[in-house]
This record gives structure tokens, sequence and C-alpha cells, in this order.
């Protein structure tokens, strides 16, 4: 797995589960979602705060394995920030 590229496991409000993973292109997270193992990779234009936070947490955790630079976890609380200002990161 490259470093830019994070996954985790997740449930909708419905009770499906999801696999979904965020890929660090340019700059920006693009983020994917698939229901099973052999479904195809769906873009998610725009991903809900859980996933925002899942990503934070994961870059946290590269952060302090030094496989990430301390300025991926601000750019993320950044990005974070700007869509939805209500949340407290």
């Amino acid at each position: 797995m490259p470093k830019a590229e994070i996954s985790w496991k997740r449930e909708t409000e419905e009770g499906q589960k999801l696999q979904v993973y965020a890929q660090r292109v340019g700059g920006e997270w693009l983020f994917f979602h698939r229901g099973k193992r052999y479904d195809q990779w769906q873009p998610v234009p725009e991903p809900p705060l859980e996933d925002w936070m899942e990503l934070l947490d994961a870059v946290q955790r590269l952060v302090t394995r030094r496989r990430l630079q301390p300025v991926h976890e601000e750019l993320v609380r950044r990005r974070i920030r700007e869509r939805f200002p209500e949340a407290q990161v």
C-alpha cells in the first residue's frame, strides 16, 4: 500500500458495511468506497464527516510512525474545518 493511501471499514446509517479508502493525489484527498471485496471502487465526491475523521486519525498515526510529515495532519484538519465548520477538530 502506498504511503498516500489509507483504508478502513465502516457502516452506513442503513447498516450496510462499506470499505473506504482515501488517496492523496496532488495535495488533495480523494475518497472511494465499495460494498464487497470484488465490487468496483466508486468515487465519493462529498465524503461525510465520519470519513474525514477516520482519515485524520490514520494520518495522525502515520505521522507518529514517521511515515507522513506533520504538515499533512494540519492540511487534513484545515480541510475538515473548511467543509464542516461546526466540527470540533
